[in-house]
Formats: structure tokens, sequence, C-alpha cells
């Protein structure tokens, strides 16, 4: 008796490209890149992850001491087997000097955050010294609002924002992760 073998199925409501990846455990993820500073540059890295299904978290782009390349720093949440295609993709693009994922690496990171808190005058000293016992600075002080700042992991800023969501967080503005090697490394 001969047996034949369907064709794999696809689910038509994924890109083709992840269709045939196994589904594991969604991680958060830690890329920089080294690039040029070509026009285009960032709209081709952009496409390597959204070819593959990837979602960018955020996206911060910094100049480098040569003013002919900038330094990416990217963080996503998608499976490692999947960003280790990516990766490889980003180091075959023209503009890529060098991607490198930096999720387990011992790096120092951080983000800003500048949150608008809901604050009736009532409320200010309360809010005020909770902002100074998270080490938060306060940069604005209107009639009914106070406006902090707040740096660190992004643990940290999403312990901040936890805090203060019982007064009511009008506005919350976050740059994005940043992060450089330990030591005498480069970081891409």
């Amino acid at each position: 008796m001969t047996t034949t073998q369907s064709p794999p199925v696809i689910d038509p409501g994924k890109p083709a490209a992840t269709a045939d990846i196994d589904p594991g455990v969604l991680e958060k993820h830690t890329i920089s890149l080294y690039v040029a500073n070509k026009p285009g540059a960032l709209i081709r890295i952009a496409l390597v992850f959204a070819r593959r299904g990837y979602n960018i978290d955020s996206l911060v782009v910094s100049p480098s001491s040569d003013p002919d390349f900038s330094t990416m720093n990217i963080a996503a949440t998608g499976h490692r087997k999947t960003l280790d295609q990516i990766i490889k993709q980003l180091n075959k693009l023209v503009d890529v000097v060098h991607a490198t994922d930096h999720t387990d690496d011992d790096v120092i990171h951080r983000e800003l955050a500048l949150i608008k808190i809901n604050c009736d005058p009532d409320h200010r000293g309360e809010v005020l010294q909770l902002a100074k016992a998270l080490d938060c600075d306060t940069v604005d002080l209107g009639d009914g609002s106070v406006t902090i700042e707040a740096t660190g992991t992004t643990d940290k800023l999403d312990a901040v924002s936890r805090v203060f969501e019982r007064y009511g967080l009008l506005e919350m503005i976050r740059t994005g992760k940043v992060l450089i090697a330990r030591g005498d490394s480069a970081t891409a």
C-alpha cells in the first residue's frame, strides 16, 4: 500500500514566511544595529521584521561617533527561532554594518518616560511625595496635573506607571529602550 503525504496546510491569516514556524513561547528581544545613514535604511530594516511577522515594540535611532553611521536599538516580541533568521537577514542588508541580539547579554539598558498624572490640588502633595520616593523628577505642575520624568529599566517604568494609575494617567510618552555594552566592548 502506498501512502502519499498531503501538502502542509498554510493558515491564510499568517504571513507565508511565518506559517512554518513552530509556535513557541513569545519572548521580548533587544537588538542593536550599526547602520549607514542613508535614505530608506529604516524602511528596509522594518520590512525584515514585518516579513517575519515580528512586531517592533520600540525603536530608537542615535547618532554614532561617525556622522555617516547611526546606532539603532530595537525592542521586539516574537519567537527566538524567527529572531535568529531576522538577525541573519539584517546582517545581509547593504546599509547594516552589524546586527546583534543582546537579549541575554549583560548590557546597560534604560528608558525615559514623561508621565502626566491627573492631580487635583488636594492630592498634589501625595503625588509629589510618591514621585520623589520613586526617584522621578517633576517637570511640570499644571492646575489639574503633574508631569514627572522617570528613567530606568522597562520594569521600573512599568512599576511607576502602575503606581500612578489610581490617580489617572492623562498621558505617557516613552522613549523606548536604549542600550550600551558594559566595559570596553562595542555595543553593535
